[in-house]
């Protein structure tokens, strides 16, 4: 009865395990909130009266409320998920439920301190959320980091499109009514995810490591199909009537599609269970020792007795040396710095020169980037385009593609060559340059080329980072260790949004009448172009220096993939 339990569980765990995995990308795809201040930031403006830096500087507020996600990682060891997922959940209903009634008129706007503290509070939201899923996901899968990373942040990139367009095809855009969805439809998700998403054991065998590839591809076909769909019906343009009904029902249907991966998996590991139920009841007349294991288990019974005095001093003997060998262990253990691969306390890592290249080459990159996706609303609108929430949606969308691809594609050239991920990072920083300067020459069409290279470029950023520094430093404090990466996010968005594009817009922009600026024409944004371009040039020059600071360690990863593969070829 105890194998029969004990055999029982796997099918219940994988089923879970991969239930919880599911209720995590609704997470994510939900949790992208914060990317999507475009889409209501020009009502701020007008309501209460602000200048673009001022404007920009909001912007930044909702991003400082990144920089305390450090208590979502120091909670990250402490508290279990569900309740980690609840307070990201609660917090943000509160930020953005605020900002709904100021937008909304149905309370008088708040101070401009006030606002920046509410935008704080729904920008905190998501660090709770992100570090809840990606934490107890990395775990969970820790042999497939790779694609863990894409599949998630690349929902945390559609999010931003999924909200965009719901709200365009339910509500006619109105900021309002998308300040209602980023309210409510967050805390609903994690109170479904609370159910299911915890620690599981990683897979123990290739064989397993296999169908945990072959699952993820499932995941990764239907997250392109959601963003192929997602692209198509912002360039249809028919958002309204019946059209829109159809499109909301059709999304939810594909974001809702995985949940057949954990029942086809419980299924699966429940025929696999009743096979061996089956073999093992087939051999049950058979004697457990055959004669010949009977008689040598008799007789080295007996030589144990006789010998019994001698062996019990060697016995004690044994202990005592063991002991003392294991103390000189200790001692040495205690005094030994851990190296690139092993676990790292927060304070063990930032005493290493590559935290802190990393750390300066993700400024470099989601800086720049989180400067884009903030002032997209005022870039289009200097560029003579009415409608922007296309450029936001369309830099969400192809966010994601970068996220998903990379994640995939580095975790195949890591097993298959041992090629260090930070070299993916380097390829993103060039193509992000060349993308700030084909929008600083504003040539017809290049704010849609730029929205693309842009949103790809930072998805590329977002999904290698995440598991560069879960296999550098290890996962034991992961938690923490990604949201003290996660602090480039404000602080980016500090130096390139509030100050750069703040500073040097309205340098060019004329005041109106009651308060506020507006900027129309290519010189708007043109030198804010060219020093994000020369920022990532400097990315570039970081990434390629980690890659080959760590390439040793990633050529142990590479070894130590390639003998897992083989041993379960072998078996």
């Amino acid at each position: 009865m105890g194998s029969l339990r004990s055999s029982s569980s796997p099918s219940s765990s994988s089923a879970l395990k991969w239930l919880g995995f599911v209720t995590a990308v609704w997470v994510q795809a939900i949790s992208g909130n914060n990317y999507t201040f475009s889409n209501y930031s020009d009502a701020l403006k007008s309501l209460m009266n602000l200048t673009q830096l001022q404007l920009n500087n909001l912007s930044v507020a909702k991003d400082v409320g990144k920089a305390f996600g450090i208590l979502a990682g120091l909670a990250s060891d402490r508290l279990p998920t569900p309740l980690i997922l609840l307070i990201g959940s609660l917090e943000g209903l509160l930020g953005y439920g605020v900002q709904w009634l100021v937008v909304s008129r149905r309370i008088q706007p708040l101070s401009y301190w006030q606002m920046c503290v509410f935008l704080c509070m729904g920008g905190n939201s998501t660090t709770w959320m992100n570090t809840a899923v990606l934490v107890t996901c990395i775990r969970n899968f820790r042999r497939n980091r790779g694609p863990v990373s894409g599949i998630l942040k690349g929902y945390v990139g559609l999010s931003t499109a999924i909200f965009t367009d719901l709200c365009s095809a339910l509500f006619s855009e109105d900021p309002a009514s998308f300040l209602v969805l980023l309210a409510l439809v967050p805390l609903a998700v994690c109170l479904t995810a609370v159910f299911f998403l915890r620690e599981i054991p990683p897979a123990s065998s290739a064989d397993e490591e296999s169908e945990e590839t072959r699952y993820f591809a499932v995941f990764n076909v239907v997250a392109v199909v959601v963003a192929v769909y997602l692209q198509a019906y912002d360039l249809i343009g028919i958002k309204t009537g019946v059209y829109s009904i159809i499109f909301a029902s059709i999304l939810l249907v594909l974001l809702a599609s995985p949940l057949a991966l954990p029942f086809y998996s419980f299924v699966h590991s429940s025929n696999q269970r009743k096979r061996v139920e089956e073999d093992i009841e087939g051999r049950i007349d058979e004697p457990l020792l055959g004669p010949e294991i009977v008689e040598e288990k008799e007789t080295g019974a007996a030589a144990a007795e006789d010998d019994k005095l001698p062996t019990s001093i060697l016995k004690q003997a044994t202990a005592e040396e063991n002991q003392r060998t294991t103390a000189t262990t200790e001692d040495v253990v205690v005094k030994k710095r851990p190296v690139l691969g092993e676990d790292h306390t927060i304070i063990e890592a930032m005493l290493t020169v590559d935290f802190w290249v990393l750390f300066f080459s993700f400024l470099c990159g989601v800086g720049t980037g989180l400067a884009v996706m903030n002032n997209m609303g005022q870039i289009g609108l200097a560029l003579g385009y009415t409608d922007v929430s296309m450029f936001v949606s369309m830099t969400s969308i192809w966010g994601f593609f970068g996220r998903i691809l990379s994640g995939t594609v580095s975790e195949y050239f890591l097993k298959k060559a041992g090629t260090p991920r930070p070299l993916w990072n380097a390829a993103s920083q060039i193509i992000m340059a060349v993308g700030y300067i084909l929008m600083a020459l504003a040539m017809p069409g290049s704010l849609y080329i730029g929205s693309m290279v842009v949103g790809v470029c930072y998805g590329v950023r977002l999904a290698i980072t995440v598991p560069t520094a879960s296999e550098l430093f290890g996962l034991k404090y992961y938690g923490l260790i990604y949201n003290i990466l996660v602090l480039n996010l404000p602080l980016g968005s500090f130096l390139f949004s509030g100050l750069l594009a703040g500073l040097l817009y309205d340098a060019e922009a004329t005041p109106t009448p009651g308060g506020g600026n507006t900027c129309v024409g290519p010189h708007c944004y043109r030198l804010i172009f060219i020093v994000m371009a020369f920022a990532c040039i400097v990315g570039v020059g970081l990434d390629i220096l980690l890659s080959f600071r760590t390439k040793d360690i990633y050529a142990k990863i590479h070894s130590s993939k390639k003998a897992r593969k083989s041993g379960g070829n072998l078996s």
